[in-house]
């Protein structure tokens, strides 16, 4: 059994590939092992989350989930812990393994109940054994009765720790959003964890699905899942970056920043954003940083950064330049737009840029021809700005993040980094990554324009774009994850921080 930390990457695989890799593994094994097998980890589990448990709650569903729960019901009975069973099944609609560990639980003594509260006031572990992965695809086909509910939020509300089997009942494998009615009020008071059953599934880990799994365990149940298979990837740090004494800053690019719409054009002054994301690919590692903003006015804005170069955009030499366009750009970026489209050989697109291509359907077509010119092109949506593109709402991108940022890479091209928990990465011809880094401290402002910069810094330095967005990223969500406590997170000290090993 595996802790899953972010130190290291791990396949991952949709509902499909999961229900391909059971099928194939119960064929070649005896009747009732694989049931058996997830029962007995999930015992185990428990054990280890409260060695001095004297009392289990588990809601038990109609299905092989339910088994799974079942079956741990029964060692843990057998260890001298009393468990309570609050069972949702039908005998005559049992799957044969399901019907085999109720009779093994029977046998076993646990005791049945349908008064959690009893059950609830004693209880030092709560079992969620009640879906899994046993959702129709895309949600449940009608709403979840209303006793079941009831059951979840009474598991979620319990003091105790709880533990789900496979996946929190009512998220869904592929997306990690709620099923329709699923949704919780509230997380769960106390620990939460999940124990995925086989596989690693791409739900645990973006949308809401960090926050439903807690901390996140893999039993394979002695199953070698097939790698070809796997739908996406859970990425993990790059090695550790060496430079050659015999190096100098061309050795490690130029970065230009084109942002930064000052007070002059609308009475916002937005070159913060643009001084954000060119601090953040100067301490990054980029060997040179230019700064263009899209105001005459604001030039001297840099004059706390002695490094920053700065220049007009018309004297950029955009072929020879990794760009980074947008931050801050405001009205002003679609001015020059259609030139940085047209000749910046690798471009990030972010903020300003992505919602001005969003509303002008030539330079959605310039975005699109930079494709066939071989030119590298990174957009860094947030779900907001990929709705915008996709022409589609928040919530319906928010629904499918891995969808979402596959249809922007089949659109345009290009590499997407769809920016929220869980971020992905998509790419031309590439499974998508998820990365596991990141928290709640990166919600302020500012943090969206270092992560521009610090792509720019790891492009520039020669990755291809697809590593670069997932280098970026990775160590974006670490320095958060590493951040003093005492410390508050704020986006000048963040982009600081950003250095390049």
């Amino acid at each position: 059994m595996l802790r899953i930390r972010p130190d290291s990457p791990h396949p991952l695989y949709d509902l499909a590939a999961t229900r391909a890799i059971e099928h194939s593994a119960a064929a070649s094994l005896p009747p009732h092992t694989l049931m058996q097998r997830a029962g007995l980890a999930t015992a185990r589990l428990a054990r280890a989350l409260a060695p001095h448990a004297r009392a289990a709650w588990i809601v038990c569903g109609p299905g092989n989930n339910g088994g799974d729960g079942l079956e741990a019901a029964a060692h843990l009975h057998r260890a001298g812990i009393r468990v309570t069973v609050t069972w949702l099944g039908s005998e005559g609609r049992l799957p044969p393994d399901a019907q085999h560990s109720l009779q093994r639980a029977r046998d076993a003594g646990v005791d049945f109940a349908d008064a959690p509260t009893i059950a609830l006031a004693a209880a030092d572990i709560c079992i969620d054994a009640l879906l899994g992965i046993g959702l129709a695809p895309g949600g449940a086909a009608r709403p979840p009765p209303p006793h079941w509910l009831a059951l979840l939020a009474q598991l979620r509300a319990a003091p105790a720790c709880l533990l789900c089997v496979d996946l929190p009942s009512g998220l869904q494998t592929d997306t990690g959003a709620w099923a329709a009615g699923f949704a919780p009020d509230a997380p769960a008071q106390a620990a939460c964890h999940t124990l995925a059953l086989l596989t690693l599934k791409p739900g645990l880990f973006t949308a809401q699905g960090r926050d439903a799994a807690g901390t996140v365990w893999l039993d394979t149940l002695d199953v070698l899942a097939d790698e070809s298979l796997a739908s996406a990837r859970l990425t993990g740090p790059s090695p550790a970056a060496q430079r050659a004494h015999a190096s100098h800053k061309g050795s490690y690019g130029d970065v230009a920043v084109v942002g930064g719409e000052g007070l002059a054009r609308r009475g916002m002054g937005m070159e913060g954003a643009a001084l954000l994301a060119a601090s953040a690919a100067l301490h990054a590692g980029a060997g040179r940083v230019l700064l263009a903003l899209l105001d005459d006015g604001a030039l001297p804005a840099a004059v706390g950064a002695p490094e920053l170069m700065q220049r007009r955009f018309e004297a950029l030499d955009l072929e020879a330049l990794t760009v980074v366009c947008g931050c801050g750009g405001g009205e002003s970026v679609a001015e020059v737009l259609p030139a940085v489209l047209a000749r910046a050989a690798r471009l990030v697109l972010d903020a300003d840029a992505l919602n001005a291509i969003a509303s002008d359907a030539a330079l959605q077509t310039a975005l699109a021809e930079r494709a066939t010119r071989r030119w590298g092109t990174i957009l860094t949506p947030h779900p907001l700005e990929a709705a915008r593109l996709l022409g589609c709402s928040a919530q319906a991108v928010q629904a499918d993040r891995l969808a979402a940022a596959q249809r922007l890479v089949q659109r345009f091209g290009c590499v997407c980094v769809l920016k929220g928990s869980g971020s992905v990465v998509a790419g031309p011809g590439r499974v998508p990554a998820i990365n596991p880094t990141g928290n709640a401290r990166l919600a302020t402002a500012g943090t969206g324009d270092v992560l521009a910069g610090m792509l720019g810094a790891h492009w520039a330095a020669g990755k291809k774009s697809f590593a670069a967005a997932c280098s970026a990223i990775y160590q974006h969500g670490r320095l958060a994850d590493r951040w003093s406590e005492d410390q508050a997170l704020v986006a000048s000290a963040l982009a600081k921080a950003s250095n390049f090993d």
